[in-house]
């Protein structure tokens, strides 16, 4: 996921900015993650629609419906969009300034998972209230991005070589958190290192994205120890690496300042990748996070290159097609 003001303007001066179009077990963490709902009468949805002005999003995911639920930076607001129409609305308030919402998931049950950015916060949103149900305060740096798993939502810190376990009952019901130490080949930076997390495709370990190690990479994570080793992505590199997808054992990596989507095809262990695509779009402007339905990804734009933001600045959200 993407800076707020501290990080942002480091990120900013380095000038990441490109654009060429080019192609270049269901185990101790659960199964296979599968894109939803293959609908081909979607077809005729909306490819691109806005976001409310000054909104900054960050965050996406998408449930069991075909709606995505986008996490605003400005005041940690959550926004709902019907894939089919494009409109929407705000369905959850923040915290107000300083509480923004980054990473965000969503449960079976309409829980929202949401990681707080610099405030620190891991929340939980009820989606279908709007109400926010617990706020732990894990004293991060910046809690980054989400993933679910069978029994615990994992979240990054990007200043801090830690993962936070917030862990789930067999009900999916959050309880205590708990952090737990990077180590092996992790590397951490000076600067924002640890971003998007996924699963393996056979679901033993965790993905997270190093920004910094080797230029900028994928580290396999044991999540009962904590012990990182990069993934071997060959002369692949993430420096700008975002969000994380995986459908089956296919990755998608955003590359938020290069404006494109890297595609990697992983081995079952994740612990090595060929990348086999990049995406690009001119629609793009700084796309930071991607979720799918059916046989798109949606992406929202973040505007990381306009700074600072002002409450009458646009933002939308665009769909590309899936491999």
């Amino acid at each position: 996921m993407a800076p707020t003001d501290r990080s942002f303007a480091r990120l900013a001066r380095r000038g990441f900015l490109t654009g060429t179009a080019a192609l270049t077990g269901a185990a101790l963490l659960g199964g296979t993650a599968r894109a939803t709902g293959q609908d081909p009468a979607h077809a005729a949805w909306p490819r691109r629609f806005s976001l409310p002005d000054g909104f900054r999003p960050e965050g996406i995911t998408i449930g069991k419906a075909p709606f995505a639920y986008f996490g605003s930076l400005a005041n940690g607001d959550i926004y709902r969009a019907a894939l089919a129409t494009g409109r929407g609305a705000v369905v959850a308030e923040g915290l107000g300034a300083g509480h923004p919402a980054v990473g965000l998931r969503i449960d079976r049950g309409g829980r929202l998972f949401v990681s707080g950015g610099d405030s620190g916060e891991i929340r939980t949103v009820d989606a279908r209230t709007g109400g926010t149900e617990k706020v732990y305060d894990v004293e991060g740096t910046f809690v980054n991005d989400v993933i679910l798993t069978p029994g615990a939502a994992w979240f990054t810190d990007s200043f801090r070589p830690v993962l936070y376990k917030l862990v789930l009952d067999r009900h999916g019901r959050p309880g205590a958190v708990e952090t737990v130490p990077l180590s092996g080949d992790w590397e951490q930076g000076p600067d924002f290192t640890a971003n998007g997390i996924e699963r393996t495709p056979d679901g033993s370990a965790l993905l997270v994205v190093n920004a910094f190690a080797n230029g900028g990479g994928l580290m396999r994570v044991d999540p009962r120890t904590g012990t990182a080793r990069a993934v071997d992505l060959g002369p692949a590199r993430l420096p700008n690496g975002d969000g994380l997808l995986l459908l089956g054992r296919t990755l998608y990596a955003v590359q938020q300042w290069q404006n494109a989507i890297d595609v990697f095809r992983l081995d079952a262990a994740g612990t090595k990748g060929t990348v086999i695509a990049r995406i690009t779009d001119p629609r793009f402007r700084i796309p930071t996070t991607v979720a799918a339905w059916g046989d798109r990804l949606y992406l929202p734009n973040a505007r990381f290159d306009v700074d600072p933001p002002q409450p009458d600045t646009e933002f939308d959200a665009v769909a590309v097609d899936r491999l």
